[in-house]
């Protein structure tokens, strides 16, 4: 089968770049290993940004004002064109999401509601209840129904079909029935995820592997900061589920074991709404301080808002807690800790998705197009999913236009003969002992406990070590326990199990080679930022001894880097 557009990814992304690209009139299909009403998007819950003004609080707001608190939030390693691009444009985009029907909340005279979020100079958000990501999948989903794009769904890629930085398709595993296919293509979107399962205590849903990634840096592209992994800071003890930030753009508090809202000793004018790597830093500091409760937790306390608003606004929030904890938000505090949530990182793309592999595009959060740079801005992961979702649609079409040649269909055989072997090898051609499974345990804890919230050369270096010793033994892993082609998910969780640790030990070498704290990124060895040495961005490049280093610098419009106080 051969498309113009091969769409990797049913989320928010993948879906936008869908749309996109089938209004141009080219061929579009969407490929994905699951439905796409079950991608991990469907799992945002607080809301997504937009100046619209809406809010009382708000009426000053621009997109000016959005890109300074998404730049001063990124400690100033977002590229600041692409950041414009993204708030400037965020408007429409949230008014044509509305037109689609996506059923945002409303202010008694009919606007879209907006509440404040973390890091925000105003009351930005945008948001349908505490279910926005799962309302915007839904309408998007609806948009690809109606005009007919195809879903090919339960196909599992495994590697792009690429001969001299160009790529030409995909070829993956076909769920249902065991065989490895190839689709052609005359561009691919990857629109995969985020890695957040390289770590074990994490919101991110098993699905979220970073193979999307992989498969893009074995072929050649660029991977870039990788090292910024985003951990929110309020997630359910033992299960790491999320408890959205708009419980605390809500008015929701943070307390320690002695009752104080400890905020107000690290971000006094901000308190619970300060950028996420510094509300996270702060709970880790009272838990190791020896003001958490049990030493493992605080508490969200949302019981002053009263019964009808935790109802209505955050219906989400209560179901998991009496699900999950068997606890009532509007009787009880929620007992929170911070946990992995978001890769900021990702593929290098430009501000059109485009990738250095000609002909291959990513967007969404596999993609790094450096408008979060060192920290996230919640409420910014949808808006970036939708802008440039929609951007990478649109010029992968053009770059369709202007490339007609198709590739030698020796490289599609060759192709496919060569990821027949690498599956082959992977489930039953291995002799060795090692269980991957335990492989992936091992990994998680080492991720955990070395490149955390807080980390150290010394801790760094153990884990580079580690990782390197689990990709050696990951070569040597027992054969599959079953023989079957149909549906046999052992294969498809070794082949991501591989990504795993690629994406691991890229983390580990960007984090270990940045030595200063800037966002998420914090040294304990290394406490302040270093702009004269490291206000650049951080490349990875695939090689058979490992990961390559490079580094390009950040561009810089309007806002200079100054000291972030909150």
């Amino acid at each position: 089968m051969i498309y113009d557009v091969l769409i990797v990814g049913g989320g928010l992304a993948g879906l936008r770049a869908a749309i996109a690209a089938e209004a141009t009139g080219t061929k579009v299909a969407i490929v994905s290993k699951i439905h796409p009403l079950r991608s991990h998007s469907g799992a945002a819950q607080g809301g997504i940004n937009a100046p619209l003004a809406n809010h009382p609080d708000g009426k000053d707001d621009s997109p000016e004002k959005h890109a300074f608190d998404t730049v001063k939030g990124s400690d100033y390693l977002a590229d600041q064109d692409t950041v414009e691009i993204m708030t400037s444009s965020a408007p429409a985009a949230i008014y044509e999401l509305e037109h689609w029907g996506c059923p945002f909340n409303r202010f008694a005279d009919g606007r879209i509601a907006q509440r404040p979020f973390g890091g925000a100079g105003f009351p930005r958000t945008c948001y349908g209840a505490d279910k926005t990501g799962l309302y915007i999948l839904h309408t998007l989903y609806e948009q690809v129904v109606k005009r007919n794009i195809p879903v090919i769904q339960e196909f599992f890629v495994t590697s792009l079909i690429a001969n001299n930085q160009t790529c030409y398709g995909i070829v993956g595993l076909n769920l249902a029935t065991g065989n490895i296919e190839a689709l052609e293509s005359k561009t691919v979107i990857l629109a995969t995820g985020g890695a957040g399962r390289i770590y074990g205590s994490t919101s991110n849903a098993l699905t979220s592997t970073g193979l999307g990634m992989a498969i893009a840096y074995w072929a050649g592209a660029a991977i870039k900061d990788m090292e910024f992994i985003q951990f929110h800071p309020t997630s359910i003890i033992g299960k790491n589920i999320l408890m959205t930030e708009g419980c605390r753009g809500e008015g929701g508090y943070l307390v320690n074991k002695d009752g104080d809202r400890f905020m107000k000793n690290y971000a006094p004018t901000k308190m619970e709404l300060a950028p996420r790597d510094i509300v996270s830093r702060s709970i880790a500091t009272e838990i190791e301080q020896g003001r958490g409760y049990e030493n493992r937790y605080v508490y969200l306390d949302i019981r002053h808002l009263g019964a009808a608003k935790i109802k209505e606004r955050l219906p989400g929030v209560r179901d998991i807690c009496i699900d999950f904890l068997g606890v009532d938000p509007i009787d009880s505090p929620i007992p929170i800790q911070p946990a992995q949530h978001y890769t900021m990182g990702g593929i290098d793309t430009d501000m059109d998705g485009q990738t250095n592999i000609k002909g291959l595009y990513a967007a969404g959060e596999c993609a790094c197009v450096s408008v979060h740079g060192a920290n996230r801005l919640g409420g910014n992961s949808l808006l970036e999913t939708i802008i440039f979702g929609e951007r990478s649609g649109r010029n992968a079409s053009k770059y369709v236009s202007a490339n007609v040649a198709r590739q030698d269909e020796r490289l599609v055989s060759n192709t496919i003969a060569a990821q027949a072997l690498v599956i082959k090898n992977i489930s039953q051609g291995n002799q060795g002992k090692e269980n991957p499974y335990q492989i992936k345990n091992e990994l998680n804890a080492l991720m955990d406990k070395n490149v955390g919230i807080f980390r150290t050369e010394a801790e760094l270096k153990l884990a580079l070590d580690k990782v390197k010793e689990l990709q050696q033994r990951f070569r040597r892993i027992k054969p599959s326990v079953s023989i079957a082609r149909i549906y046999n998910y052992d294969i498809l969780w070794r082949l991501e199990l591989e990504a795993n640790l690629d994406m691991a030990e890229i983390t580990v070498a960007g984090a270990l080679a940045r030595k200063e704290s800037r966002g998420s990124h914090s040294r304990r060895d290394f406490t302040t930022r270093d702009d004269a040495n490291f206000l650049k961005h951080t490349l990875v490049y695939y090689t058979s001894d490992g990961p390559r280093l490079e580094y390009k610098p950040v561009t810089i419009t309007k806002y200079q880097p100054q000291e972030r106080k909150y």
